[in-house]
């Protein structure tokens, strides 16, 4: 892919390498969370998603779109 090249000028804020880590604890406290509410109430309505994580708490935390498109950015 020599010559691939981005459609849009919009990249995520981040100094980040990959959000892996925080998706799998995200996950690991969304699964305990549901799984000690099924065993206290079977018949409890589940908690959303939003409830244990917020997306702010990540390590890429938003997107941020350039004014002019830079040919060097625009590069996958």
């Amino acid at each position: 892919m020599a010559r691939s090249r981005r459609k849009a000028p919009i990249t995520g804020i981040t100094t980040a390498v990959s959000e892996a880590a925080d998706k799998a604890a995200w996950h690991r406290r969304w699964r305990r969370g549901e799984k000690q509410r099924l065993n206290a109430n079977p018949q409890a309505e589940p908690i959303g998603h939003h409830g244990y994580s917020s997306q702010w708490a990540m390590s890429k935390d938003g997107k941020c779109y350039w004014l002019e498109k830079q040919p060097k950015l625009m590069r996958k």
